[in-house]
Protein backbone atom coordinates (compact mmCIF):
# COMPACT_ATOMS: atom_id res chain seq x y z
CA UNK A 1 0.00 0.00 0.00
CA UNK A 2 1.53 3.39 -0.95
CA UNK A 3 2.24 5.69 1.97
CA UNK A 4 -0.40 8.34 2.44
CA UNK A 5 0.73 11.88 1.82
CA UNK A 6 0.16 14.65 4.31
CA UNK A 7 -1.99 17.53 3.03
CA UNK A 8 1.06 19.80 2.96
CA UNK A 9 2.46 17.57 0.23
CA UNK A 10 -0.79 16.80 -1.54
CA UNK A 11 -2.29 20.29 -1.67
CA UNK A 12 -1.01 23.11 -3.84
CA UNK A 13 0.74 25.95 -2.01
CA UNK A 14 -1.97 28.07 -0.43
CA UNK A 15 0.29 31.11 -0.28
CA UNK A 16 0.96 31.45 3.43
CA UNK A 17 2.21 35.03 3.11
CA UNK A 18 -1.12 36.40 1.89
CA UNK A 19 -3.78 33.75 2.29
CA UNK A 20 -3.18 32.01 5.61
CA UNK A 21 -1.51 29.03 7.18
CA UNK A 22 -0.54 26.18 4.89
CA UNK A 23 -3.03 23.49 5.78
CA UNK A 24 -0.42 20.88 6.61
CA UNK A 25 1.69 23.01 8.91
CA UNK A 26 -0.24 22.18 12.08
CA UNK A 27 0.47 18.44 11.83
CA UNK A 28 3.36 18.59 14.26
CA UNK A 29 1.14 20.05 16.99
CA UNK A 30 -1.57 17.41 16.69
CA UNK A 31 -2.62 15.57 19.85
CA UNK A 32 -2.48 11.79 19.86
CA UNK A 33 -6.24 11.52 20.39
CA UNK A 34 -7.12 13.65 17.38
CA UNK A 35 -8.35 12.40 14.03
CA UNK A 36 -5.49 11.76 11.59
CA UNK A 37 -7.56 11.48 8.41
CA UNK A 38 -8.68 14.15 5.98
CA UNK A 39 -11.91 15.07 4.22
CA UNK A 40 -12.31 16.20 0.62
CA UNK A 41 -15.79 17.71 0.36
CA UNK A 42 -16.80 18.40 -3.25
CA UNK A 43 -19.85 20.46 -4.18
CA UNK A 44 -20.99 18.14 -6.98
CA UNK A 45 -20.58 18.15 -10.79
CA UNK A 46 -17.09 16.82 -10.18
CA UNK A 47 -15.07 16.63 -13.41
CA UNK A 48 -12.72 13.72 -13.97
CA UNK A 49 -9.88 16.06 -14.94
CA UNK A 50 -10.62 18.71 -12.32
CA UNK A 51 -8.39 19.75 -9.44
CA UNK A 52 -10.95 18.75 -6.81
CA UNK A 53 -10.90 15.05 -7.69
CA UNK A 54 -7.17 15.16 -8.44
CA UNK A 55 -6.53 16.47 -4.92
CA UNK A 56 -8.35 13.49 -3.42
CA UNK A 57 -6.30 11.08 -5.53
CA UNK A 58 -2.99 12.73 -4.59
CA UNK A 59 -3.81 12.81 -0.88
CA UNK A 60 -5.01 9.19 -0.76
CA UNK A 61 -2.28 7.84 -3.05
CA UNK A 62 -4.94 6.73 -5.54
CA UNK A 63 -2.93 8.27 -8.37
CA UNK A 64 -0.04 5.96 -7.46
CA UNK A 65 -1.99 2.71 -7.17
CA UNK A 66 -3.45 3.11 -3.70
CA UNK A 67 -6.77 1.35 -3.11
CA UNK A 68 -9.96 3.40 -3.28
CA UNK A 69 -13.30 2.03 -2.12
CA UNK A 70 -16.32 3.88 -3.46
CA UNK A 71 -19.97 3.80 -2.43
CA UNK A 72 -22.83 4.89 -4.70
CA UNK A 73 -25.46 4.23 -2.04
CA UNK A 74 -26.95 7.73 -2.37
CA UNK A 75 -27.77 7.22 -6.06
CA UNK A 76 -31.15 6.07 -7.36
CA UNK A 77 -29.14 3.78 -9.69
CA UNK A 78 -26.19 2.53 -7.61
CA UNK A 79 -24.92 0.08 -10.25
CA UNK A 80 -25.06 2.55 -13.13
CA UNK A 81 -23.46 5.23 -10.98
CA UNK A 82 -20.66 2.84 -9.98
CA UNK A 83 -19.82 2.14 -13.62
CA UNK A 84 -19.82 5.87 -14.43
CA UNK A 85 -17.54 6.68 -11.50
CA UNK A 86 -15.20 3.80 -12.36
CA UNK A 87 -14.72 5.37 -15.80
CA UNK A 88 -14.16 8.83 -14.32
CA UNK A 89 -11.57 7.53 -11.88
CA UNK A 90 -9.76 5.77 -14.71
CA UNK A 91 -9.70 9.04 -16.67
CA UNK A 92 -8.31 10.77 -13.58
CA UNK A 93 -5.51 8.17 -13.32
CA UNK A 94 -6.84 5.85 -10.61
CA UNK A 95 -7.51 2.24 -11.56
CA UNK A 96 -7.25 0.41 -8.23
CA UNK A 97 -10.87 1.29 -7.47
CA UNK A 98 -13.73 -0.91 -6.27
CA UNK A 99 -17.41 -0.08 -5.81
CA UNK A 100 -19.26 -2.62 -3.65
CA UNK A 101 -22.98 -2.10 -4.25
CA UNK A 102 -24.35 -1.18 -0.83
CA UNK A 103 -27.90 -0.43 -1.90
CA UNK A 104 -29.75 -1.61 1.21
CA UNK A 105 -29.31 -1.81 4.94
CA UNK A 106 -28.54 -5.54 4.98
CA UNK A 107 -25.55 -5.01 2.67
CA UNK A 108 -24.34 -2.17 4.89
CA UNK A 109 -23.91 -4.83 7.58
CA UNK A 110 -21.64 -6.99 5.39
CA UNK A 111 -18.46 -7.61 7.40
CA UNK A 112 -16.40 -8.26 4.26
CA UNK A 113 -17.26 -4.85 2.80
CA UNK A 114 -16.63 -3.18 6.15
CA UNK A 115 -13.16 -4.75 6.26
CA UNK A 116 -12.40 -3.47 2.75
CA UNK A 117 -13.34 0.06 3.78
CA UNK A 118 -11.46 -0.09 7.07
CA UNK A 119 -8.21 -0.94 5.26
CA UNK A 120 -8.56 1.51 2.34
CA UNK A 121 -6.41 4.67 2.24
CA UNK A 122 -9.10 6.37 0.12
CA UNK A 123 -12.91 6.23 0.53
CA UNK A 124 -15.32 7.90 -1.89
CA UNK A 125 -19.04 8.64 -1.50
CA UNK A 126 -20.99 9.56 -4.63
CA UNK A 127 -24.00 11.83 -5.01
CA UNK A 128 -27.74 11.40 -4.92
CA UNK A 129 -29.88 11.60 -1.77
CA UNK A 130 -28.01 12.32 1.47
CA UNK A 131 -30.97 11.35 3.64
CA UNK A 132 -31.12 7.92 1.99
CA UNK A 133 -27.34 7.54 2.28
CA UNK A 134 -27.34 8.25 6.02
CA UNK A 135 -30.39 6.04 6.63
CA UNK A 136 -28.73 3.14 4.79
CA UNK A 137 -25.21 3.17 6.25
CA UNK A 138 -25.42 5.27 9.41
CA UNK A 139 -24.68 3.12 12.47
CA UNK A 140 -24.01 0.04 10.31
CA UNK A 141 -20.78 -1.92 9.99
CA UNK A 142 -19.99 -0.01 6.81
CA UNK A 143 -20.69 3.34 8.47
CA UNK A 144 -18.57 2.40 11.47
CA UNK A 145 -15.75 1.27 9.14
CA UNK A 146 -15.72 4.65 7.39
CA UNK A 147 -15.42 6.41 10.73
CA UNK A 148 -12.68 4.01 11.89
CA UNK A 149 -10.68 4.49 8.68
CA UNK A 150 -11.01 8.27 8.89
CA UNK A 151 -9.86 8.39 12.50
CA UNK A 152 -6.84 6.30 11.55
CA UNK A 153 -5.61 8.30 8.59
CA UNK A 154 -7.81 7.57 5.58
CA UNK A 155 -8.85 10.31 3.17
CA UNK A 156 -12.63 10.37 2.83
CA UNK A 157 -14.07 12.17 -0.18
CA UNK A 158 -17.72 12.93 -0.82
CA UNK A 159 -19.33 14.74 -3.71
CA UNK A 160 -22.78 16.35 -3.65
CA UNK A 161 -24.92 14.18 -1.33
CA UNK A 162 -21.78 12.25 -0.38
CA UNK A 163 -20.26 15.46 0.97
CA UNK A 164 -23.46 16.68 2.63
CA UNK A 165 -23.83 13.38 4.52
CA UNK A 166 -20.38 13.59 6.16
CA UNK A 167 -21.37 16.29 8.65
CA UNK A 168 -22.97 15.82 12.07
CA UNK A 169 -26.06 17.66 10.78
CA UNK A 170 -27.42 17.31 7.23
CA UNK A 171 -29.59 19.67 5.23
CA UNK A 172 -31.98 18.54 2.48
CA UNK A 173 -35.18 19.79 0.85
CA UNK A 174 -36.41 23.30 1.51
CA UNK A 175 -36.66 24.13 -2.21
CA UNK A 176 -38.88 23.26 -5.20
CA UNK A 177 -38.32 19.96 -7.01
CA UNK A 178 -38.16 19.62 -10.81
CA UNK A 179 -41.96 19.89 -11.03
CA UNK A 180 -42.08 23.07 -8.95
CA UNK A 181 -43.48 21.37 -5.87
CA UNK A 182 -41.97 22.70 -2.64
CA UNK A 183 -40.10 20.02 -0.65
CA UNK A 184 -40.15 20.37 3.11
CA UNK A 185 -36.80 21.22 4.65
CA UNK A 186 -35.06 18.33 6.42
CA UNK A 187 -32.41 18.87 9.07
CA UNK A 188 -31.23 15.70 10.76
CA UNK A 189 -28.24 13.63 11.86
CA UNK A 190 -25.45 12.84 9.41
CA UNK A 191 -22.49 10.48 9.46
CA UNK A 192 -20.61 12.80 11.80
CA UNK A 193 -17.10 12.94 10.36
CA UNK A 194 -17.09 16.73 10.04
CA UNK A 195 -17.86 18.44 13.34
CA UNK A 196 -17.84 22.15 14.20
CA UNK A 197 -21.68 22.13 14.12
CA UNK A 198 -21.40 22.49 10.35
CA UNK A 199 -23.96 21.65 7.68
CA UNK A 200 -23.10 21.48 3.99
CA UNK A 201 -25.08 22.66 0.99
CA UNK A 202 -23.78 21.60 -2.43
CA UNK A 203 -24.19 22.75 -6.07
CA UNK A 204 -24.32 26.04 -4.23
CA UNK A 205 -23.88 28.77 -6.83
CA UNK A 206 -25.27 26.80 -9.78
CA UNK A 207 -28.56 26.05 -7.99
CA UNK A 208 -28.80 29.41 -6.22
CA UNK A 209 -29.05 27.90 -2.77
CA UNK A 210 -27.96 30.91 -0.71
CA UNK A 211 -31.53 31.63 0.39
CA UNK A 212 -32.01 27.99 1.41
CA UNK A 213 -28.88 28.07 3.55
CA UNK A 214 -29.89 31.43 5.05
CA UNK A 215 -33.21 29.94 6.10
CA UNK A 216 -31.62 26.85 7.62
CA UNK A 217 -29.07 28.86 9.62
CA UNK A 218 -31.62 31.47 10.69
CA UNK A 219 -33.71 28.66 12.17
CA UNK A 220 -30.59 27.06 13.72
CA UNK A 221 -28.21 29.97 14.41
CA UNK A 222 -25.66 27.87 16.31
CA UNK A 223 -24.80 25.93 13.12
CA UNK A 224 -22.17 26.85 10.55
CA UNK A 225 -23.44 26.73 6.97
CA UNK A 226 -20.97 25.76 4.24
CA UNK A 227 -22.13 26.24 0.65
CA UNK A 228 -19.72 24.48 -1.73
CA UNK A 229 -19.74 25.29 -5.45
CA UNK A 230 -19.60 22.68 -8.18
CA UNK A 231 -16.27 21.08 -9.10
CA UNK A 232 -14.83 22.69 -5.97
CA UNK A 233 -13.54 21.02 -2.81
CA UNK A 234 -13.18 22.05 0.79
CA UNK A 235 -10.20 19.98 1.92
CA UNK A 236 -10.34 19.57 5.71
CA UNK A 237 -7.48 18.54 7.95
CA UNK A 238 -8.15 19.12 11.63
CA UNK A 239 -9.91 22.46 12.02
CA UNK A 240 -8.64 23.94 8.76
CA UNK A 241 -10.29 23.73 5.35
CA UNK A 242 -8.55 24.75 2.12
CA UNK A 243 -10.61 25.60 -0.95
CA UNK A 244 -9.50 23.88 -4.16
CA UNK A 245 -11.15 24.08 -7.58
CA UNK A 246 -13.03 26.33 -9.96
CA UNK A 247 -15.47 27.92 -7.52
CA UNK A 248 -15.61 28.91 -3.87
CA UNK A 249 -17.08 28.05 -0.49
CA UNK A 250 -19.61 30.36 1.17
CA UNK A 251 -19.73 30.23 4.96
CA UNK A 252 -22.73 31.44 6.96
CA UNK A 253 -22.59 32.05 10.72
CA UNK A 254 -25.84 32.90 12.46
CA UNK A 255 -24.61 33.39 16.01
CA UNK A 256 -24.75 37.19 15.74
CA UNK A 257 -28.25 37.46 14.26
CA UNK A 258 -30.20 40.28 15.92
CA UNK A 259 -33.54 39.66 14.27
CA UNK A 260 -35.14 36.94 12.17
CA UNK A 261 -38.63 35.63 11.46
CA UNK A 262 -37.50 32.07 10.70
CA UNK A 263 -40.02 30.57 13.12
CA UNK A 264 -42.88 32.32 11.32
CA UNK A 265 -41.85 31.64 7.73
CA UNK A 266 -43.53 28.76 5.92
CA UNK A 267 -42.32 27.28 2.65
CA UNK A 268 -43.86 30.11 0.64
CA UNK A 269 -43.04 32.85 3.18
CA UNK A 270 -40.51 35.67 3.01
CA UNK A 271 -37.47 35.43 5.27
CA UNK A 272 -36.37 38.56 7.13
CA UNK A 273 -33.14 38.69 9.14
CA UNK A 274 -30.37 41.04 10.17
CA UNK A 275 -26.73 40.67 11.18
CA UNK A 276 -25.91 37.27 9.73
CA UNK A 277 -22.19 36.83 9.02
CA UNK A 278 -21.44 35.68 5.47
CA UNK A 279 -18.08 35.13 3.83
CA UNK A 280 -16.77 33.62 0.61
CA UNK A 281 -13.52 31.63 0.46
CA UNK A 282 -11.84 31.35 -2.93
CA UNK A 283 -9.41 28.88 -4.43
CA UNK A 284 -6.26 28.45 -2.34
CA UNK A 285 -7.54 30.23 0.76
CA UNK A 286 -7.99 28.52 4.13
CA UNK A 287 -11.06 28.65 6.39
CA UNK A 288 -10.64 28.08 10.12
CA UNK A 289 -13.74 26.02 10.94
CA UNK A 290 -13.30 26.36 14.68
CA UNK A 291 -13.20 30.16 14.56
CA UNK A 292 -15.51 30.48 11.50
CA UNK A 293 -13.09 32.89 9.90
CA UNK A 294 -10.32 33.05 7.31
CA UNK A 295 -7.17 31.58 8.76
CA UNK A 296 -5.16 34.58 7.62
CA UNK A 297 -7.26 36.76 9.95
CA UNK A 298 -7.17 34.28 12.82
CA UNK A 299 -3.39 34.23 12.62
CA UNK A 300 -3.23 38.03 12.43
CA UNK A 301 -1.14 37.86 9.28
CA UNK A 302 -2.67 40.93 7.71
CA UNK A 303 -0.18 43.69 8.44
CA UNK A 304 -1.50 47.25 8.40
CA UNK A 305 0.27 49.14 5.64
CA UNK A 306 1.58 52.56 6.59
CA UNK A 307 0.21 55.34 4.41
CA UNK A 308 3.07 56.73 2.28
CA UNK A 309 3.95 60.40 2.46
CA UNK A 310 6.21 62.60 0.34
CA UNK A 311 8.11 65.07 2.53
CA UNK A 312 10.22 68.11 1.86
CA UNK A 313 13.84 68.32 2.97
CA UNK A 314 13.05 70.59 5.94
CA UNK A 315 10.16 68.55 7.33
CA UNK A 316 11.05 67.11 10.73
Amino acid sequence: MPARREPADALPDTGADSRGLRIGSSVGNRREDEVTGSLVLIGGACSADGEALATFLRMSGGDAGGKIIGLTTASSDPVGSAHAWKADFATAGARNVEFPIVDRRSRAQDARIADMIRDAPGIFLGGGDQVHLVATIGGSRVGDAIRHAYHNGAVVCGTSAGAAALTEIILAGGEPDETGTQIARHIGPGLGLLGFRAMIDTHFGARRRLHRLFGAIAANPEYLGLGIDEDTALVVFGHLGAVIGTGGVTFVDGRGIRFDNADEVKEEGSLTLSYMRVGVVGNGYVLNLRERELETLVRGRLIAEETPSVKGDDVR
